[in-house]
């Protein structure tokens, strides 16, 4: 939980990263009946802040390092999946939780929105827009560039998405062509500079470290590519092995081919982040950096900060008055549940009691840097012996009532947060029960679909 001491701390602190969130456990499974959904639905939000998360569980094609395919984008198929979430949204937009207060973002994610017909996309706007939207809502649509055509564009933008999150991975063809993905270096960078031409809406890509045969040189085109591709915003997100994924078979059979170790992803992280914030982009968190203030990655922050983020859609997850809610994946049985007007099944955790300071923290480590003054006093004292730890092995640094992560804590965030977690599990403080820290969060809204 405090990292090595290491003289290199950007390599050695920590053996791996081996998920992409943290955050505390513990919180038990609740058995809600059906009348108690319907009534949850009948009580205003108490939530400070509030998303929409919207799920479309469908890719044309499933790329090498993932894990969350779900179902093939059959057309009929999508557009049967399509009516019923709307007609979800529309119920679920006039209920008195939903028309209770405003919400500030709304993330179309998956799976590969972008895959869905024109017509399907401009039924889900229209949904969307039932619900009571802030003025500068932030409303995203998660996609890769191909099959995402002009037609498709314009009625998103007509339909009122405002920001568009492309998953690029890669622009060397090579890479991506190992990787199962679409088009050539050439063709993304010509629709990206087509859909940023006239910044009607804010874009960004997602590129990954340490895909197989993407070497140093190879990165340091990608990062340059991105710099200048138009786009608002860039992620920069680490390869991790998971389990399931063609990448894993690839490995066991002997076929994967050289990819970068750990210590050499710490290398491409630093200079990914190094060369952006020198070329002017400002970093919004430990993987996300902007060109310009058109870009809020809005509802990513407030995922992290633990907003009720009300999830629609076979395989979304979020949260109701304060309970984690992950639906199943399912199709079949979301289907029947949504056709009888019953909760479609799913996982419905019991409360957190402490997801106000657990938000805090997170929240606060993703950005990079924590204001001590909004700890309460005694969780402060309590933490400042880990906060210390971090600081002796090169990962934080204390100052000006500040913990501000270095680039290597920033590289190693994710550990941290679940370092954190783990320590207030083995010293909870006062007469707080002790939960069971565990990585991964209950919203598939909060995890980047890498598609």
């Amino acid at each position: 939980m405090t990292g090595l001491a290491s003289p290199d701390p950007l390599k050695f602190a920590f053996s791996a990263k081996t998920s992409a969130h943290a955050s505390r456990g513990g919180m038990r499974p609740l058995a809600l009946d059906d009348a108690g959904w319907q009534a949850w639905w009948q009580q205003p939000s108490q939530a400070q802040e509030r998303a929409l998360y919207i799920h479309i569980p469908f890719c044309r094609k499933r790329c090498s390092f993932c894990n969350f395919f779900e179902n093939g984008a059959n057309p009929a198929r999508m557009s049967r999946y399509m009516a019923a979430l709307c007609d979800n949204l529309h119920w679920a937009a006039e209920s008195p939780l939903a028309q209770s207060k405003a919400f500030s973002a709304v993330y179309v994610g998956g799976g590969t929105p972008t895959d869905m017909a024109a017509d399907d996309l401009a039924r889900l706007a229209e949904a969307i827009r039932r619900f009571p939207l802030a003025r500068d809502a932030e409303i995203t649509l998660e996609g890769r560039l191909n099959g995402f055509d002009d037609e498709k564009w314009q009625t998103a933008l007509e339909g009122g998405f405002n920001r568009f999150s492309f998953g690029v991975q890669s622009f060397d063809t090579q890479v991506r062509q190992q990787a199962a993905r679409f088009d050539d270096r050439e063709t993304l960078l010509a629709r990206l500079g087509e859909l940023t031409r006239d910044d009607a809406a804010v874009i960004v890509a997602d590129l990954i470290f340490g895909l197989p045969g993407q070497d140093d040189a190879v990165w340091r085109q990608d990062i340059a590519d991105v710099m200048a591709s138009g786009v608002h915003g860039v992620d920069l997100y680490q390869l991790i092995a998971m389990a399931g994924t063609n990448l894993e078979r690839a490995e066991a059979k002997g076929k994967l081919g050289w990819s970068a170790d750990g210590q050499q992803r710490a290398s491409m992280y630093a200079y990914g982040a190094q060369t952006l914030e020198q070329g002017g982009w400002q970093r919004l968190s430990s993987s996300h950096w902007r060109r310009g203030d058109a870009e809020q990655s809005r509802y990513n922050q407030m995922a992290k900060r633990g907003a009720e983020i009300l999830p629609f859609g076979a395989g979304a997850g979020g949260s109701v008055h304060g309970h984690g809610l992950m639906y199943g994946r399912d199709l079949a049985a979301w289907h029947e549940a949504l056709a009888a007007g019953v909760r479609a099944p799913g996982m419905v955790m019991g409360a957190n009691p402490n997801a106000r300071i657990d938000g805090l923290l997170r929240g606060a480590l993703d950005t990079g840097w924590l204001a001590l003054t909004r700890l309460p006093a005694p969780l402060l004292a309590h933490l400042m012996p880990l906060f210390l730890s971090w600081q002796q092995h090169g990962l934080a640094e204390l100052k000006d009532e500040r913990l501000e992560l270095t680039l290597a804590g920033r590289f190693w965030n994710v550990n941290l947060q679940a370092g954190l977690f783990e320590f207030l599990q083995l010293n909870p403080l006062g007469g707080e029960p002790a939960p069971t820290a565990r990585t991964g969060h209950p919203a598939a809204a909060v995890r980047h679909s890498l598609v």
